[in-house]
């Protein structure tokens, strides 16, 4: 299975482009660079686990996604 049909990562890729969007005027840039760089590394770390050879590889790169998740909704 390839990342890009994983409805996860088409979701997680909407919410990167989407946060991208919704911020792009914002002078908080802090804020904004820590939101968008953790809702990025939520889909690349996806499909960085998806592209590993072993299924232990595969699952670390899904924890560090949760993780980046739950950076964003902090």
């Amino acid at each position: 299975m390839r990342f890009e049909d994983l409805d996860v990562w088409k979701r997680a890729a909407r919410l990167s482009a989407g946060l991208y969007r919704a911020l792009e005027g914002s002078r908080e840039f802090g804020f904004k660079d820590q939101i968008t760089r953790s809702a990025l590394s939520v889909a690349s770390n996806i499909a960085e686990g998806y592209e590993r050879d072993t299924p232990r590889d595969r699952l670390k790169f899904l924890h560090y996604a949760r993780g980046s998740c739950a950076e964003l909704r902090t």
